[in-house]
This record gives C-alpha cells, structure tokens and sequence, in this order.
C-alpha cells in the first residue's frame, strides 16, 4: 500500500501587507524586494492564530477527500510556531475537528516539516498501523520576526495547508528523500524562552528568527537538486517525466536556479511566492493544494516535492496523482 493524496486545501490570513506597505515601516522598496525574491505580498495573521488557520486548512482537506473526521487516524501539524508550547497544534486541531479517533502530534522540521510528514506518514500508512492521515504545515511566523529587519521582515507570510492521505494500491508515493545537518543550526534559527529558573535567571529576552541569507541561499541551490536527483533515481524516473516541479517557496532565484540545475523548464516549477512570500511548512501543502483547486493537477500526473529550510533540514518525494 502507497500513500496517496485524496484531499487538500489551504487558509491564509484576511489580511493583506503588501511591499509599499512594508516600505512604510522599514528601509525597503517594492522593487527591492520583488528583484532580490520574486515577493509582491504576504498575509499576516490578526485574530487568526496557527491553529485557526490549520483548523480551517484542514477542514476544506477533508471536504475535498470524502472522508470525515472520525476516519482519520492520525492528525500531524508541521510548524515552528505553534500557538502553545503544550499541547500541540496537532491535539488542538484534532479537538476543533472532532477527529477523537486519532493520535495527534506536531512536527519540528522548519519549511521542510510538510515533507518530513509525507514520510512518516508514508511510513505509517505501509506499515498497515494507520490508513488515514490528515497532515497539516502551518505558520504564523509573523510574530517570531524582527520587523525592523528588512533582510528578514520582507520575506515570510502567515498561512497553513493540508493534505488527507489514505492507503492505497495505485498511485501515491514512489520515492522519497530526507535530510539534516545539525551542524549548520546557527545559519537559520530562533531561541526560544529564556531561562528564568530560580538559580539561573538570564538577562536574555526572547529571541528573533535570524538567517545567514547567502549560506541559506548556497545550501538551497546545492542540496535541493542533489535530493531530487537521488529521488528520481530511486524511483527510476528521469527528470523530463515529471509533471511539476513543486519547490518550497522561499525565494524565486533559488527555484530558478534549481531548475536551471536539473535542466528544466520554469514552467515546470510553479510559484506562489509573489501572493504569499515564504510560509514556511504551509508553503509546500498551500502550493499543492491551490493547484488541485485550479485543476492543474490530473490523475497519473507525476510531481516532485521539495523543502528545505533550518536545522538545517531538507527532503523530496516523488508521488504520483
């Protein structure tokens, strides 16, 4: 048995910042970053909270699917910024969906956690333990950013998308690749909480997302072909029978650059990144699931998926519609 996708859907923020708006809070301009990202605009989260956002996500998944809440077995969330350190975002979803037949977890693999969730939900699904699993990415990584920092700040957007995958013979995941080098930690982080125990109280406060933007940008165009290439060969494609390219969206010349690389067309790899900036583990699931709604995505269509982001962790997956 694969895992296959038979549902998605997507939630992002009412509102709307685009560059002229952020011009107006920090040293930028609309075609500053539109030249050095492809970014015209991101939403940003007011009342609405991660797991307002996965709830909502995850609700339109399970529409598209067929299935109720009561046949998923296991509810995953991919964030960094859940809206409680305990309990999960997952356990939250799973009560706001009523789906009680479920164990729920959350995943901490950054912009690659949706594609960390596709493999162990693969692993659970043909290992017979589980048949179907709700798997969310969602972010409201406005409230970990530095809005003074413009080589930060202009980059990332609020958002959340979903995926239902269910056990079957046809179709689903052929292959799939992960990665992590935690040795590279510092290049894409946040700190968390200080330490205010009674025989250690830090001066500390609260730390903001910081990134080495050029040794990200290295690491995106070196491991990301690498990781697809490796993919494909596991499932003995070759690189012109895929359908679509679908890359995590963190910047426009990374996904260039990697189709460059696999001597692809860009027509290959489509882009939200100018309607929604970079969401992190939402970006891959919200991609995948407004092609699906658009109807660009057909049964025996072949698709990469890719991410990469801190830890510095990485993955692919080729599956098939």
């Amino acid at each position: 048995m694969n895992a296959k996708i038979i549902g998605t859907g997507w939630q992002l923020p009412a509102y709307e910042a685009d560059n002229d708006y952020l011009a107006t809070i920090v040293e930028t301009s609309d075609e500053w970053i539109r030249e050095r990202t492809g970014i015209g605009k991101r939403h940003l989260v007011r009342e609405e909270t991660t797991t307002s956002l996965a709830a909502g996500a995850a609700k339109k998944a399970l529409e598209n699917s067929g299935l109720r809440a009561e046949e998923i077995d296991l509810v995953m969330v991919a964030t960094i910024t859940s809206d409680t350190d305990t309990p999960s975002t997952a356990c939250r979803v799973q009560g706001e969906l009523g789906a009680l037949n479920a164990v729920a977890f959350d995943i901490n693999a950054a912009c690659a956690g949706f594609l960390y969730g596709l493999h162990i939900a693969d692993a659970f699904i043909r290992s017979g333990i589980y048949r179907n699993v709700l798997l969310i990415g969602a972010e409201t990584l406005s409230k970990l950013l530095d809005w003074t920092d413009r080589s930060t700040c202009v980059l990332f957007g609020d958002g959340a998308g979903a995926a239902v995958l269910t056990a079957s013979e046809k179709g689903g995941l052929i292959a799939r690749t992960v990665g992590s080098n935690g040795g590279k930690w510092e290049v894409l982080s946040c700190m968390g909480r200080p330490n205010q125990n009674p025989v250690c109280k830090s001066s500390a406060s609260a730390g903001y997302l910081r990134m080495d933007g050029q040794e990200v940008f290295k690491f995106a165009v070196k491991t990301v072909p690498a990781c697809i290439e490796k993919t494909l060969q596991d499932a003995k494609l070759s690189a012109e029978e895929i359908t679509y390219y679908l890359l995590h969206q963190a910047n426009k010349r990374i996904i260039q650059s990697v189709a460059k690389r696999l001597k692809q067309s860009e027509e290959k790899f489509p882009m939200n990144i100018e309607q929604c900036a970079n969401t992190s583990a939402a970006s891959l699931p919200i991609l995948l699931a407004q092609m699906n709604e658009q109807g660009r995505l057909h049964p025996g269509d072949k698709l990469v998926l890719s991410g990469f982001g801190a830890g510095l962790t990485w993955g692919a997956c080729i599956l098939e519609w």
